[in-house]
């Protein structure tokens, strides 16, 4: 079901014999154009970040070196790279510090320090040789030297299949400025994070409309984003409906395990982790399909395109290898949106207590043993892990009941994430502990929002 389409080969050109760069004439003009037009026309592209922008987490963890003997060898950074990490924390991996480095090209090349710009992207490229989109920065510096250049990534009649690739290439290039400026604000989170367990220790966010991939750590003080990376989805985009279409779902996914990369084809990097594709409400949809993996990048291949994958989400190897080191399967949940709503965590305090009040008194009509009043919180066409029909899950509902014995329920360790299309799902993980037990059965409910009420149209024991 996993297919690569490799991009061609695009090498920077060797250098030439230097040459003095002008400081008036028709080369300087162009090169001039080339940095302030084709790269100012992103958003941001060239600009320094202003002094109030936060600045972008990094994951503090050192990155591992990489379970596959074949993947390139990845060299210290070469000393041009200095200023470009001087803005960064201590800690960041070699992966978004070659983003950063190539953000930094960039802003030289706007700004006119042409050679400063060509030394660094020589130092990029060499320190990250399948990183085909620094090839590309430095070969456009190297030939803006002796040709004007029409657009960035300018290649002399390149062959079709080139075409594509530098079509994608600009396109990457573009999803990874904008999103070096369009930061969320320091402290926010996905509105989506309506609670997290303690004992979560991480969870991750997807934005298909940047193509990143945001990881927080969830601590004392609640969410803090700790890292985030540049990622590839579905070769078609996103919204998942059924197997083969080559998109990636939207949702609320968990990682349910992690596969090492002695396993698995070059395809996937430095390894994988599945996700429970499709969920229950893929599955009321209608929607078919499964492997929907969250993995590393070929061998050959630092990143691939923002569209290249067959429903997965792809990021680099050594951004995968510090989530395989840090996230737990089963407990850490996965959103991926086509763009996610940031909000502060006041945002959605008073959420949470509307439908904490909504969930204890579902508790609280299952420890007082009233089937009636309890049948009122699911829907008329609830479906248990079995298929099970609401007149089936009424026997089960009766049977848990009789187990009780009157005890009353103590729900631990809750998690509740919201989903919103065109309707509203909460997605709610919890440990029932009935009184005097020191552990019960975890189970998942699917809620859906029907007017101003909530309603079960799931229920499962996963553990």
């Amino acid at each position: 079901m996993h297919r690569l389409r490799r991009r061609p080969a695009l090498i920077a050109p060797a250098p030439r014999q230097a040459r003095a760069w002008p400081g008036t004439g028709a080369a300087w003009i162009t090169a001039a154009w080339f940095a302030l037009g084709a790269l100012t026309a992103l958003p941001g592209w060239a600009r320094e970040p202003s002094r109030n922008a936060p600045k972008k987490a990094i994951h503090s963890q050192t990155a591992t070196k990489s379970a596959r003997a074949s993947a390139p060898k990845r060299q210290r950074s070469a000393p041009a790279a200095v200023a470009a990490a001087a803005s960064r924390p201590a800690g960041a991996g070699q992966s978004d510090q070659a983003e950063s480095r190539l953000i930094r090209v960039y802003r030289l090349t706007a700004q006119g320090r042409a050679d400063e710009a060509l030394s660094q992207a020589q130092a990029l490229a060499r320190d990250f040789p399948n990183f085909q989109l620094a090839q590309l920065a430095l070969g456009d510096l190297l030939a803006a030297r002796v040709r004007p250049l029409a657009q960035f990534g300018d290649a002399a009649a390149p062959l079709p299949e080139a075409d594509v690739a530098l079509a994608e290439l600009r396109k990457e290039s573009h999803q990874r400025v904008a999103a070096e400026r369009l930061r969320p604000a320091a402290g926010a989170i996905p509105a989506a994070f309506v609670e997290i367990s303690d004992r979560t220790r991480h969870a991750i966010a997807v934005d298909a409309s940047r193509s990143r991939l945001y990881l927080f750590e969830n601590g004392k003080q609640g969410l803090r984003l700790v890292a985030d990376y540049y990622a590839s989805v579905g070769k078609l985009g996103i919204e998942k409906e059924f197997e083969g279409d080559q998109r990636t779902p939207l949702g609320v996914y968990y990682i349910t395990s992690r596969l090492d990369a002695k396993q698995l084809a070059d395809l996937y990097g430095s390894g994988a982790l599945p996700l429970n594709y499709p969920n229950a409400l893929d599955l009321r949809r209608g929607k078919t399909g499964s492997g929907i993996w969250l993995h590393g990048t070929p061998s050959a291949q630092f990143a691939r395109a923002p569209q290249a994958t067959d429903g997965c989400v792809a990021i680099a190897n050594p951004d995968l290898e510090r989530i395989l080191n840090t996230v737990e399967p089963r407990s850490t949940p996965v959103v991926i949106a086509s763009q996610l709503r940031w909000v502060t965590p006041q945002g959605v305090a008073g959420e949470r207590q509307a439908f904490n009040e909504v969930l204890e008194a579902w508790s609280k009509a299952k420890s007082e043993g009233d089937l009636q009043r309890l049948l009122g919180f699911y829907t008329y066409d609830f479906q248990g892990m079995r298929s099970q029909s609401i007149t089936q899950w009424r026997v089960t509902l009766q049977e848990d009941l009789e187990a009780l014995r009157g005890r009353s329920l103590v729900l631990k360790d809750k998690s509740a994430l919201h989903w919103r299309d065109s309707s509203e799902t909460m997605v709610v993980t919890f440990a029932e502990v009935p009184q005097g037990e020191r552990s019960g059965p975890v189970k998942r409910q699917y809620w859906r929002r029907q007017g101003q009420r909530w309603q079960i149209f799931f229920e499962g024991v996963i553990g």
